[in-house]
C-alpha cells in the first residue's frame, strides 16, 4: 500500500493529542509515546490526569489549552470520550481546532460520524475503532501494550481525506495493531453482531446464573466465567455503546431471540437441542479458521481506492506494514 505523494514521513506521523484518558485513550498516550511520537493529552477529572503526569506523561484538565496545543503542533485530534460526551467534545474542537486531524475510538461509528458532520469537521476526520479492552476502566488499568496485534477499524467511507485516513493508519500501526479498512455502517452493523450483542447476552447469563441462588454460583466453573466476562464492565459504558448502535443491535437481538425460541421450540417437542448446537459449533469452528491476509495492492488516494479497501476488508484484507 502506498500513501499519497504529497505527504512526507513527518506529516503522516504528526503528534498525537488525546482526548479522554480511560482505558482505551490512556493505552493509546501510553502506546504512541512508546512508539516514539510526541503524545499528550487531555482529562476532565484532575484524579486521571495527576496519575497520568505521575507515571510520566504529559496531561492537562484544561482542553482549550490542550486543543489550543494540538492546533499550534499539527497534532492528530483522538477523541476517546464516551458517546454522550463526543458533541461537546467535538463542538470544542471546531471552535479551537478545526483544521487539524480528527480520529476518534468510540466502538460504534455512524453515530460519531454523524456527531462530526453537525460539528463541521467532516472533511477532516477519519473514524477509527480498536478492537480490543477489558472489562476495567480508567487510567490506572490502562497499558502500552493493550493494542499489539489487535485489530483497528479505519473508517473509509465516501469522501475521506486520503491524507487523514494515512495519519490515521498509520497511528494505529505505531500502536502494533493490524489495520481493517471498512465502510462506517457496516462496521456498526459487524459490531452488533460480535461486540454488543455479546455484552447483553453476558448480562442475561449473569442474572440467569445468579437467579439460581449461593448453590448455582457455587458451581458456576469456566463456562459461566467466560460467557459472563464482559458483564464486568461498567454499566453506563455498556449502554451508551448498546444504544448508539441501536438499529443494528435490534436486528441482530431479533436473529439471536428467533435462534433461541427455535432452540426452546426443539427441546419441548423433540427433547433436542441438535439444530442449534450443531451450527454453533460449525460457526466457531469458520471463527477459528479465519484466516487474514494483507492488501498490499491499493494505492491510497488512486482512482476508486476507497471502494477497493472496503472490498479488502470485507474479504479478511488487513494492513500491517504500509510503505511510507
Amino acid at each position: 500500500m502506498c500513501h499519497p505523494d504529497a505527504v512526507s514521513a513527518s506529516e503522516s506521523s504528526p503528534p498525537v493529542c488525546v482526548l479522554g484518558l480511560g482505558l482505551i485513550g490512556g493505552s493509546l498516550l501510553r502506546a504512541a509515546a512508546a512508539a516514539g511520537r510526541q503524545a499528550f493529552g487531555y482529562n476532565r477529572s484532575n484524579e486521571s490526569a495527576d496519575a497520568a503526569r505521575t507515571d510520566g506523561y504529559d496531561a492537562d484538565t484544561d482542553l482549550t489549552a490542550v486543543l489550543n496545543r494540538a492546533r499550534d503542533t499539527g497534532a492528530i485530534i483522538v477523541v476517546a470520550v464516551p458517546m454522550p460526551a463526543v458533541e461537546a467534545t467535538l463542538t470544542k474542537i471546531a471552535e479551537h481546532a478545526p483544521g487539524n486531524p480528527i480520529t476518534d475510538v468510540v466502538s460504534v461509528k455512524g453515530e460519531v460520524r454523524d456527531a462530526v458532520a453537525r460539528a463541521g469537521l467532516s472533511s477532516r476526520f477519519v473514524g477509527g475503532h480498536p478492537m480490543t479492552g477489558t472489562s476495567a476502566s480508567g487510567w490506572s488499568v490502562g497499558e502500552a501494550s493493550l493494542f499489539t496485534d489487535a485489530v483497528w477499524v479505519v473508517a473509509t467511507d465516501d469522501g475521506v481525506d486520503a491524507a487523514v485516513w494515512s495519519q490515521v493508519t498509520r497511528l494505529a500501526l505505531d500502536c502494533g495493531s493490524v489495520v481493517v479498512p471498512a465502510e462506517s455502517s457496516e462496521h456498526d452493523r459487524a459490531v452488533a453482531r460480535i461486540s454488543h450483542l455479546p455484552h447483553l447476552l453476558a448480562e442475561t447469563l449473569a442474572i440467569t446464573g445468579a437467579a439460581g441462588g449461593d448453590l448455582a454460583l457455587g458451581l458456576a466453573a469456566g463456562s459461566f466465567r467466560d460467557g459472563t466476562r464482559v458483564a464486568g464492565s461498567a454499566p453506563a459504558l455498556v449502554r451508551a455503546m448498546c444504544e448508539g448502535n441501536r438499529d443494528a443491535l435490534l436486528d441482530s437481538l431479533d436473529e439471536a431471540l428467533r435462534l433461541l425460541q427455535d432452540a426452546r421450540t426443539d427441546l419441548f417437542e423433540n427433547s433436542s437441542t441438535a439444530t442449534l448446537v450443531d451450527a454453533g459449533h460449525a460457526a466457531r469452528r469458520a471463527y477459528d479458521n479465519h484466516q487474514r491476509w494483507d492488501i498490499t495492492d491499493v494505492s491510497v488516494g488512486a482512482d476508486g481506492w476507497i471502494e477497493r479497501m472496503r472490498d479488502a476488508g470485507r474479504r479478511g484484507g488487513v494492513i500491517r506494514n504500509p510503505e511510507l
